[in-house]
C-alpha cells in the first residue's frame, strides 16, 4: 500500500484541556487515487492531512508514505491551500517556476515547464500578469500550475476551491478531476462540500467530529466521467447524506 495511517490519534492542548483532533484513524490509499477528506468543521479532516503532509506528528499511530514514516515534509511532495501563497512581485510566468528554480532546474527548462503547465490549467497568454491582475480562481490555476510543475508524487489539497464562487468552483472542479487523469497523480483533497466530493473522488472518506474520526469510506462508483444531474450522481449524493444523519458512532463498511 503506498500511504497508510495505522490507528492515529492526535491531541492538542487548549487552555489547559486536552482536545483530540484524531481518534484512532486508519486508512490505505493507493497510488493514483483521488482520496476527498469529508466532513464538518472540527472532524479532524485538515489534522490528517497536515499529518500526511509532514506538516504534524501524530501523538501515536503511524503514518507511513511509500513505507517511510512521515516525519517532516518532502520535497516530493506539494500542499495547495485556499489562500493561492502567490508572490505578489513575481508574475505568472516567474511564480510558477519557483519550485523548479528550487530544485536547481535550468532557467530555459524552467520556463518551458512553466509554459506546459499554464497551458495545462487554460493560462497561456498570462505568462506576465501579476497576481493582483487575475481573478481569484485564475490565482487558484496559477498555484496548480506551480504545484504540477515540480512533478510532486503526491498532491495535498486543503479546501482550495473553498473562497471562490459557485461558477468558478466548479470550473476548477472540472480542471482538477481532468489534470488528475491526465497526470496520473495521488490527490488527497480536504473539502466540506459533499457535491464537490462526488464529482472529484474514487474514494470519500467521511469523517465526523468531537472526536475527529472515520466514520465510512465510500467508494464512488460513477467512473471518469461525473455529471451533478444524473441518477447515480443523486443516488450517491443522497447515500452520504444518510450516512451525516446516522446516529451510530461507530466505524460503518459502506458499499454504494
Amino acid at each position: 500500500m503506498y500511504i497508510e495511517v495505522k490507528d492515529a490519534c492526535k491531541d492538542f492542548e487548549q487552555e489547559g484541556k486536552v482536545f483530540t483532533a484524531l481518534d484512532h484513524v486508519s486508512l490505505d490509499i493507493e497510488r493514483g487515487e483521488f482520496i476527498c477528506l469529508l466532513g464538518p468543521s472540527g472532524c479532524g479532516k485538515s489534522t490528517l492531512l497536515n499529518a500526511l503532509a509532514g506538516f504534524e506528528r501524530v501523538s501515536s499511530g503511524s503514518v507511513k508514505i511509500d513505507g517511510k514514516e512521515v516525519t517532516e515534509p518532502s520535497i516530493n511532495n506539494i500542499t495547495i491551500f485556499q489562500n493561492y501563497g502567490l508572490l505578489p512581485w513575481r508574475n505568472v510566468l516567474k511564480n510558477v517556476e519557483l519550485g523548479l528554480g528550487a530544485k536547481g532546474v535550468p532557467k530555459a527548462e524552467r520556463e518551458l515547464t512553466a509554459r506546459k503547465y499554464l497551458d495545462l490549467v487554460g493560462l497561456s497568454g498570462f505568462e506576465k500578469r501579476f497576481p493582483r491582475q487575475l481573478s481569484g480562481g485564475q490565482q487558484q490555476r496559477v498555484a496548480i500550475a506551480r504545484g504540477l510543475a515540480v512533478d510532486p508524487d503526491i498532491i495535498f489539497m486543503d479546501e482550495p476551491f473553498g473562497a471562490l464562487d459557485a461558477i468558478t468552483r466548479m470550473k476548477l472542479q472540472e480542471d482538477i478531476l481532468r489534470i488528475s487523469r491526465e497526470e496520473k497523480k495521488t490527490i488527497i483533497f480536504v473539502t466540506h462540500d459533499i457535491e464537490e466530493a462526488i464529482f472529484l473522488a474514487d474514494r470519500i472518506v467521511v469523517m465526523m467530529a468531537d472526536p475527529g474520526r472515520i466514520k465510512s469510506i465510500v467508494k464512488v462508483p460513477l467512473g471518469t466521467h461525473r455529471d451533478r444531474t444524473n441518477d447515480d450522481f443523486l443516488y450517491v449524493r443522497d447515500k452520504i447524506f444518510e450516512l451525516f444523519n446516522m446516529k451510530v458512532d461507530d466505524y460503518i463498511e459502506y458499499n454504494i
